[in-house]
């Protein structure tokens, strides 16, 4: 979950309201768990993102739902600002997520696929899927969280077997489980701050997955990802994130400024 080409970046979403009475409504873009529909664009140190996000009718009176998908790392060589050796102007990575809201008890659901192109210790190709659970607490003030557990499977192309063989094709590498939190501080109603750390930890596979795949000798990883928001207006808002983890300094991670528009 921790490489970018010039796109356009594209979220779709319906508010729950316009099920109930067919009268679309603007959301509140600085909520984590809000379905709305959303276009936008982004810029990164690796190139350029591209994100289509669609909200849909679940069908229960008090669920909403969205997929989006992302597209990540498009001309880094071109249009990012990292050095060569670490881009490519080829796609970085792929992300699929399936998000789903529980209206009346402000909880969540998600699947969330991301495939990386780019190889690791131990596949030249990965795909993590995992299911998770997302709860959002009672603001405190001008802060509000939203903690998530859920669990996954590794997927890679040419997986290194314990054996030192190359898997041809794709195989199912192990899983793991992860634990982490939206964290959202107001500060006010056009400028919000958000801090989002996770820690994923392999639980069963093969001994070069559980040992390797988040680095070398490293079976778990403590993520970052830092985010400073201002809404221009209701419908549009522009975004800056950084993301980094154990292994990787803040300077040294994955910056971009992002553009989204609520249609």
């Amino acid at each position: 979950m921790t490489s970018y080409h010039l796109i356009t970046l594209i979220s779709i979403g319906v508010s729950f309201s316009s099920y109930a009475d067919n009268k679309k409504e603007v959301q509140d873009m600085s909520d984590p768990l809000a379905v709305y529909t959303q276009i936008g664009f982004g810029t990164t140190n690796k190139g350029l993102n591209l994100k289509v996000g669609q909200a849909y009718d679940t069908g229960i009176a008090t669920t909403a739902g969205m997929n989006v998908i992302e597209v990540k790392g498009i001309y880094g060589d071109a249009l990012g600002w990292e050095s060569d050796s670490k881009t490519t102007d080829s796609i970085d990575s792929f992300r699929f997520r399936n998000f789903s809201v529980d209206l009346s008890s402000m909880s969540a659901t998600q699947i969330d696929a991301n495939y990386n192109l780019n190889a690791n210790l131990v596949a030249n190709e990965s795909m993590d899927v995992s299911y998770s659970f997302i709860k959002a607490l009672k603001p405190m003030g001008r802060f509000t969280f939203y903690p998530l557990a859920g669990v996954g499977a590794s997927l890679g192309e040419n997986t290194l077997e314990d054996d030192g063989s190359r898997d041809s094709g794709y195989s199912i590498m192990g899983a793991y489980g992860l634990v982490g939190m939206y964290a959202k501080v107001t500060i006010n109603d056009k400028i919000w701050l958000n801090y989002n750390p996770f820690w994923l930890t392999t639980i069963g596979g093969s001994d070069n997955y559980k040992d390797h795949y988040y680095g070398l000798n490293q079976s778990h990883i403590l993520t970052h990802e830092f985010a400073a928001s201002y809404q221009i207006n209701p419908r549009m808002n522009l975004r800056y994130f950084a993301n980094w983890n154990e292994n990787v300094d803040f300077v040294d991670g994955d910056h971009r400024l992002e553009f989204n528009y609520q249609l």
